[in-house]
């Protein structure tokens, strides 16, 4: 028998509980949702990196009636007359290279948009390089960012890639995203919107690339491989393709660059050595679960052997 002086006492607890119970169920709620999400990085590199225009950092390479300059962003495209590319001033020992951009919608297969580091006009046949690389679709399938690094001629005959492809969690035709390499005496991060997608580590001088490259932007025709090892190709009747370029970031050290005088920027704040943060690791490490659709070092009809690396 419960004494009724102490009925009010416990249903007054439970009153006052419910509400605290409901919050707490809400917050519960929303940390799954958010779990489910792209963790934050927690710190944002390219904000430290001052944005310059376009005709301070680069110049046209090929393609000029294809490129078009608008307030410091340049525009270039593809039809079937030709495409367009574009080259750094300088060549850089390491750095930090990034843009934003704003990919064509629609049919875009066979059409490879770019942003990358590169040393094959100094060294035909046996060059360098590190890609960003947009791989154009069908209209029912989202883009394919491939990231991709070429040591001494590897990408050159018989070629030797070491790519890692993503699907992104955003529609990236829809606006401006930011694309960046990290590329350190130590190491090669690539970041989307501050966020690492992938880190290639130098375990070897024999699979890392050491040598001065510039930095160059392109649009052209690859559709032998681009899209799904070349099933859908270029359809020019979607002609013009379009690729658009802003914000670009050029903090590195160039060839005339002292060793003490110059350091890349480091990819997290200060007390972590230069090394990835915990929260940047997980957030590279949910990306990698949930949008990484290929990896060369997994891939079983690679030989493993020409990338020891794996």
């Amino acid at each position: 028998m419960v004494s009724t002086t102490t009925m009010p006492s416990s249903l007054s607890f439970l009153v006052h509980m419910v509400p605290l119970f409901s919050l707490l169920l809400s917050f519960m709620i929303c940390s799954s949702s958010n779990a489910q999400g792209l963790p934050s990085p927690g710190y944002y590199l390219s904000s430290k990196v001052s944005t310059i225009n376009f005709d301070q950092g680069f110049r046209n390479l090929w393609g000029p009636q294809h490129e078009k300059l608008d307030q410091g962003s340049v525009s270039i495209w593809l039809d079937s007359n030709s495409g367009s590319g574009f080259k750094s001033h300088h060549s850089y020992k390491s750095g930090y290279f990034g843009v934003a951009v704003k990919l064509q919608p629609g049919y875009t297969a066979g059409v490879i948009t770019s942003f990358y580091l590169s040393n094959n006009q100094d060294y035909p046949g046996n060059h360098d390089e590190i890609d960003i690389e947009f791989l154009g679709t069908t209209q029912d399938k989202p883009y394919v960012l491939q990231t991709n690094v070429y040591i001494k001629g590897s990408g050159d005959g018989k070629i030797i890639g070491r790519e890692m492809k993503f699907h992104l969690w955003f529609d990236p035709t829809q606006d401006f995203h930011n694309y960046a390499i990290l590329w350190k005496p130590s190491e090669i991060i690539f970041l989307v919107d501050d966020v690492p997608i992938r880190r290639y580590p130098r375990k070897s001088d024999s699979t890392f690339p050491s040598r001065p490259m510039y930095v160059y932007g392109s649009i052209w025709d690859a559709s032998p491989w681009a899209t799904e090892n070349g099933k859908y190709k270029a359809d020019y009747n979607y002609q013009p393709f379009i690729g658009k370029y802003k914000n670009f970031k050029l903090q590195g050290c160039t060839i005339d660059s002292t060793s003490s005088s110059c350091r890349p920027p480091s990819v997290s704040p200060s007390g972590y050595g230069g090394k990835m943060s915990l929260q940047q690791n997980t957030a590279m490490q949910w990306v990698q679960n949930n949008y990484l659709v290929y990896n060369y070092c997994h891939d079983p009809q690679r030989d493993h052997t020409l990338t020891p690396e794996c």
